[in-house]
């Protein structure tokens, strides 16, 4: 599958499953709300949930926020790409459909995903499962209305299974302050020996 044809489908309001470097999850154009609206439908998933913003290269991701303070920024370069979702300050309301009812926190994914390393556009990102439903860690294990309803989806075969690990990011410009929301993929130590460096 090439960057290409991923990008293509987006830009034309498409929702696709794919692989990410955790479990399979849906994508859409973060500033389309007839497809950010049909993922939810897709997922049964309430519209005022937040979902995160992926890109798939770090540079990209940080180029995209530019207003991130340098502690932040320094600390986003240490831990991704990796299997994290970041929740982040958002002062100017960037990606609103994205943010649910909290448009003042960004949840931020940079998955290390070769294959779709190519893709240059930001995605709403998901998980490719029923609201509440167990993650999938092989395609089969998406549900098929989900499947039958995408416009593209893609077999990256068996996944790690181990959705990402959530971390607060939103104090850690002025006091380095930080925690995990959820466990996930990237152990505590691990992240505690990057965001705690000086």
């Amino acid at each position: 599958m090439s960057a290409e044809a991923f990008e293509r489908s987006i830009s034309a309001g498409g929702v696709i499953v794919f692989p990410a470097d955790t479990v399979y999850g849906l994508a859409c154009d973060p500033t389309d709300r007839a497809a950010v609206d049909r993922l939810y439908e897709l997922k049964g998933r309430r519209p005022s949930k937040p979902a995160a913003v992926m890109l798939f290269d770090a540079a990209l991701a940080l180029a995209a926020l530019p207003e991130l303070g340098p502690r932040t920024r320094a600390a986003l370069e240490r831990i991704l790409p990796g299997p994290l979702t970041v929740l982040l300050p958002n002062p100017r309301g960037r990606f609103p459909l994205a943010c649910g009812p909290a448009p003042g926190t960004l949840g931020l994914r940079v998955p290390r995903l070769e294959a779709l390393a190519g893709v240059r556009v930001p995605v709403l990102q998901s998980s490719a499962n029923h609201a509440g439903g167990a993650d999938a860690r092989q395609l089969q294990e998406v549900p098929e209305s989900i499947r039958a309803a995408a416009d593209l989806v893609i077999d990256g075969g068996e996944l790690p299974g181990t959705p990402s690990t959530v971390v607060d990011l939103r104090r850690y410009e002025d006091g380095g302050a930080w925690g995990v929301a959820r466990t996930g993929a990237v152990p505590y130590m691990e992240l505690a020996e990057a965001l705690n460096a000086k």
